[in-house]
């Protein structure tokens, strides 16, 4: 059934907003690379054909604005320009800026943004003409009328030659009786596309005027004997002529025979302009793209959410084998039923890992990003930076991957901006003049790591100290007894930056708070590593997926609790009277450590009853800090299926969601984010302990009514 129109055309949009954000990044690519290389045409030409992309597809979406813009562009982005590449990189940085934000525009259905930028790059590279740039070369078949080739068709039949192909001018005559004449065009073009790749085409399709004569310039290997006799159509072409084409200020010369086809490409005088590439690269792009298939991220979600489900039936089935093998023990159905289950539960974790693998994608599609964020960046700040990535093909659930994007961008800027020195500053230092930064990215346990270090000047834990004092984050008290680590930690403290001055890039105290939370709100992690003088880095650490993890589960208060299994390094055993209190905190020597405690509950009484109570360290690795949680009772392990909760069911942030068990039983997920970042700002309030975990274990559990 054919759908409605409008159908049709939003899918076609949807479509269009997808699948320009790849054609964005690589036009930033190639303006990078273009202003590193000046000069290189086939950079240029790959520009040419991403803005040529963009406004066909435009075009087709009904985004009349953004098409004709992207027309404009597309004119300027000429070869015979390319004495003046820098101006076309900036050129291309522009239109992707405003590219971008016309898309969001559209997505949005807001303002349109002003164009004025881009328009002005382009008549400032147009209003100087180029003598190359209005020169025409021309070249003549014996005996004929003269034919003209513009500057860009003959430089790609320059290429193409210089490649060891043949390039060849055809003129083909239509028959005077020809019913079809206007299709002639077309049905001569398709005859050569077969075996040769076509520069140029006169006329020009959609020609008004009456067709007597087509004009072809192709490439090929093969012999011109074989390019006549594709061309003489029956009824269609009277007469074929096939010469060499010499190029600009040459003679065209009898056309010599050749050799092994090369498959043609696309139409010049369409505007789709590709370089050369051997066959089998052609074919393997071909048959790579017919094995993909483009899915909505939400059906994988809902795949992912049923084999949740399974996992939920699963675990329901195997508290009900361990009840029938406890009741029957001797019952052959007993030993049937545990094959059966463990059957199921395999296939079941197959079935797990492979919608896992559809969810993941390579952080190469995060890291596209950066090298243009750092050219920018460093621009504005004065400073010569160059990126270094590695561990592109790490994988990542594309969920976090999305999230994580603006806290890493947060933590670049200000690697450049507050972290790597000027030139001058290095250069007297003993360092480079470019300063460098490095992403990377990789897998440890079940944990995705990503890195951000540069070689700059290091974290001032002295200056960071004073400042914080002086804006009164911490007090003068506190920062005496605060550990270097701890000084350092401060940078991610809210409204709170060590720059001299605010700039369009720092010094507003808005960012490394956010990456903390945000962190946080993803079961992650971010550690700050400095040394004075020699650089800094961030390590964000974040769970390969939000959907599935597999938990350690304990009860506080008869309340059954969990947290990822990752995060706990060990559990301790100890009574309360091995416990002491430093200022507002309860500590536990652990092998000569001082580990802070964490109390959900409410503390004992002191009495020599509950001083000899049992209870459960678990040791917990966060923040690059070790802390402990006391808990009353361990419960299990379980691979839990975590379900989101909204304000209207959980009144704090101190849960992070809630997954059901086998026996149906509720378990709330903690996120230990928020407990720890509740913890610390207690004890720096001075709210004593033991009130603050009573309210905090009740808070737990509250629903907002």
């Amino acid at each position: 059934m054919t759908q409605p129109f409008d159908e049709r055309g939003k899918e076609l949009r949807e479509l269009f907003f997808e699948t320009t954000q790849e054609l964005l990044q690589t036009l930033n690519d190639d303006s990078l690379k273009l202003e590193q290389s000046p000069g290189n045409q086939e950079i240029v030409r790959s520009i040419r054909r991403t803005v040529h992309t963009i406004k066909g597809d435009a075009a087709a979406a009904g985004f009349r604005e953004l098409s004709e813009l992207a027309h404009t562009i597309e004119d300027a982005l000429t070869l015979e320009s390319v004495s003046k590449s820098v101006s076309l990189a900036e050129i291309g940085f522009a239109a992707a800026d405003v590219f971008g934000a016309m898309i969001s525009a559209y997505q949005t259905e807001g303002a349109l943004p002003e164009t004025a930028v881009v328009k002005a790059l382009v008549q400032k590279l147009t209003s100087e003409p180029n003598k190359a740039s209005q020169a025409t070369t021309k070249e003549s078949v014996p005996g004929r009328a003269e034919m003209t080739w513009t500057e860009y068709e003959t430089l790609s039949a320059e290429t193409l030659r210089a490649e060891g192909k043949k390039v060849f001018h055809i003129v083909a005559h239509i028959d005077p009786l020809c019913a079809m004449p206007i299709a002639a065009r077309q049905l001569v073009t398709n005859a050569i596309a077969s075996f040769a790749q076509i520069l140029g085409v006169r006329p020009e399709s959609g020609a008004s005027v009456e067709v007597r004569r087509i004009d072809l310039l192709v490439a090929t290997s093969q012999s011109d004997k074989l390019l006549i006799s594709r061309c003489e159509i029956p009824t269609v072409i009277k007469a074929v002529e096939c010469v060499d084409f010499g190029g600009p200020g040459q003679k065209n010369t009898p056309a010599a025979q050749g050799a092994a086809p090369q498959p043609a490409h696309h139409d010049v005088s369409e505007r789709h302009v590709v370089a050369p590439q051997a066959p089998k690269h052609d074919a393997a792009r071909s048959t790579t793209s017919d094995t993909l298939l483009r899915v909505d991220s939400e059906r994988i979600d809902n795949v992912l959410n049923l084999v949740g489900e399974l996992i939920i039936g699963k675990s329901m089935l195997q508290q009900v084998g361990q009840e029938f093998g406890a009741r029957f023990p001797k019952d052959p159905l007993r030993a049937r039923l545990s094959d059966a289950m463990a059957f199921q539960a395999r296939v079941l974790n197959d079935l797990q890992r492979s919608v896992m693998k559809i969810r993941m994608v390579p952080v190469e599609q995060l890291f596209r990003r950066f090298p243009r964020i750092v050219r920018d960046t460093a621009q504005r700040c004065g400073k010569e930076v160059i990126l270094e990535l590695s561990g592109q093909d790490t994988d990542l659930d594309k969920v976090l991957l999305d999230a994580i994007a603006e806290p890493l961008a947060h933590i670049v800027r200000n690697a450049i901006s507050h972290g790597i020195e000027s030139a001058a500053q290095r250069t007297t230092a003993g360092k480079p003049a470019t300063g460098k930064l490095m992403l990377n990215a990789y897998h440890q346990a079940n944990q995705l790591i990503v890195e951000v270090s540069d070689d700059g000047s290091g974290v001032d834990a002295e200056k960071v100290k004073v400042k914080a004092v002086k804006v009164g984050v911490i007090s003068a008290a506190e920062s005496e007894r605060m550990t270097q680590q701890e000084i350092v930690d401060l940078v991610f403290r809210p409204g709170f930056s060590t720059a001299d001055e605010v700039t369009e890039v720092s010094g507003r105290g808005v960012g490394l708070d956010v990456v903390r939370e945000v962190l946080h709100r993803l079961k992650g992690t971010v550690e700050l590593e400095t040394d004075r003088g020699t650089g800094t880095k961030f390590r964000l650490r974040l769970p390969l997926t939000l959907a599935i993890i597999k938990a350690l589960l304990f009860r506080i208060e008869s309340r059954l609790y969990a947290i990822p299994l990752n995060t706990v390094a060990e559990i301790a055993r100890a009574r309360e009277s091995d416990l002491h209190r430093v200022d507002t905190w309860e500590v536990l020597q652990l092998r000569g450590e001082v580990l802070p405690l964490m109390r959900l509950g409410e503390t004992p009484a002191e009495d020599t009853k509950h001083s000899q109570k049992k209870i459960f360290v678990l040791v917990i690795n966060f923040g690059g800090r070790k802390w402990g949680l006391i808990v009353d009772a361990l419960e299990s392990e379980e691979e839990l299926v975590i379900k989101a909760l909204d304000d209207q069911t959980i009144a704090t942030d101190l849960v992070s969601g809630a997954s059901i068990l086998g026996d149906g039983r509720v378990v709330l997920i903690m996120n230990l984010g928020a407990v720890v970042g509740r913890f610390t700002t207690s004890a720096r309030d001075g709210v004593p302990a033991g009130l603050f975990h009573g309210r905090t274990a009740q808070n737990m559990t509250e629903a907002r009514q």
